[in-house]
């Protein structure tokens, strides 16, 4: 099974087969609204911008688990998407990425790329404090978790919630060259 088996929940109620993605490479984000990461989002543009028409395809999931800080409507959601950043990558149906309503399509990223989120990472302690559970799990652990899939399907890296879009372009450029 890869990420092209799976097929998501569109913010207007439709489905998207990830499939009609095969042949492309994958950022597949989790994304909120009113997180201090939020700004993220004009990075993944730029992303989806510079390496589009190379191969790659930014997808965002909204999800709501952390903080609450992604708690409008799929259609608000849309909105601010477009108003605040001007996103033209898809923006899906919101998700959960973890427990056990978590969509399958996470389920499955979360164990082909467990993630690091060791002491020293800028998370760790909050996390330690609140959810001392998710610390040596493969959890999502917050907002803008970003995994990168190969035009295979095959998920080939997760980068946590503290790398900025700006920094995955050199993975980006070497996968599509």
């Amino acid at each position: 099974m890869n990420v092209h088996d799976f097929t998501v929940a569109t913010a207007d109620g439709g489905k998207q087969s990830l499939g009609d993605y095969a042949g492309r490479v994958l950022l597949i984000v989790n994304v909120a609204s009113k997180c201090g990461m939020t700004p993220q989002y004009a990075g993944l543009e730029a992303l989806h911008r510079e390496f589009g028409p190379r191969g790659l395809q930014v997808l965002g999931f909204p999800c709501n688990q952390f903080g609450g800080q992604e708690p409008g409507t799929d259609e608000e959601i849309q909105d601010f998407c477009s108003i605040n950043y001007d996103v033209t990558f898809p923006v899906l149906a919101k998700v959960d990425v973890n427990g056990p309503d978590a969509a399958p399509l996470y389920d499955h990223l979360r164990a082909q790329a467990p993630g690091d989120f060791g002491p020293g990472h800028f998370l760790y302690e909050r996390i330690m404090k609140t959810r001392p559970e998710a610390a040596d799990t493969d959890e999502v652990r917050w907002n803008f978790t970003k995994f990168l899939v190969g035009k295979d399907g095959t998920v080939v890296r997760r980068y946590e919630s503290n790398i900025a879009p700006e920094k995955i372009g050199e993975d980006l450029a070497a996968m599509l060259s």
